[in-house]
């Protein structure tokens, strides 16, 4: 079934984003960006305050902006929208799953087995979330992450490029884990978490 979808923001994350959308056989109608740069690599229809526009039952939007607060902010502002979940054809997804709108998951990356993903969620470039993980809201899982099994993340939480989280271990919500961190032990504290094994930037 050929979906419409209308992507909020212009930048490289919603330049991936049409990609996978084009990938899967569905139709990008524009993007909604406010920046005043032009990007002529892309078709600009408006800016995010005409999203609601695109509630009307038939096109799906999709919030391509990395910030986590800002993807929650927008979703919630728009109760009545249809919300697109991207999921890259190469991606390995367990039946399983069970994956929350306004998703994306990008080539290459895994979920497996009972794994739960909430919504406007980004599993990045070969991220692996292995079985019976639970992603929060919002979380964005970077390129290269990995999650071990029965690992549980916090809403808004940003897991960095090439981190890995060790099984049975449950990190807290609006935490920021820096690029090549390894996390060993639960995170219960909000805050910049970085190293070998992971330590709170003070």
């Amino acid at each position: 079934m050929n979906k419409k979808v209308v992507i909020i923001g212009a930048g490289g994350h919603g330049r991936v984003v049409a990609d996978i959308a084009n990938a899967c056989g569905d139709t990008v109608v524009g993007f909604l960006d406010d920046s005043n740069n032009a990007n002529n690599k892309v078709n600009i229809i408006g800016t995010s305050a005409d999203a609601v526009k695109y509630c009307d039952g038939e096109t799906e939007l999709f919030i391509a902006i990395g910030n986590c607060k800002v993807r929650e902010r927008i979703m919630n502002s728009l109760p009545d929208a249809k919300w697109y979940t991207a999921i890259h054809p190469s991606a390995v997804i367990s039946p399983s799953a069970v994956i929350g709108e306004g998703t994306c998951i990008m080539p290459n990356a895994v979920v497996n087995n009972s794994a739960v993903i909430g919504k406007g969620v980004i599993i990045n470039t070969c991220a692996s979330v292995d079985h019976d993980d639970v992603i929060g809201d919002f979380v964005h899982i970077a390129c290269g992450a990995r999650l071990a099994g029965t690992v549980t993340v916090g809403n808004c939480t940003w897991i960095g490029i090439g981190s890995t989280i060790s099984n049975n271990v449950s990190v807290c919500s609006n935490l920021m884990i820096g690029a090549g961190t390894v996390v060993v032990k639960d995170i219960k504290e909000e805050g910049t978490y970085v190293g070998v094994p992971a330590r709170k930037v003070k």
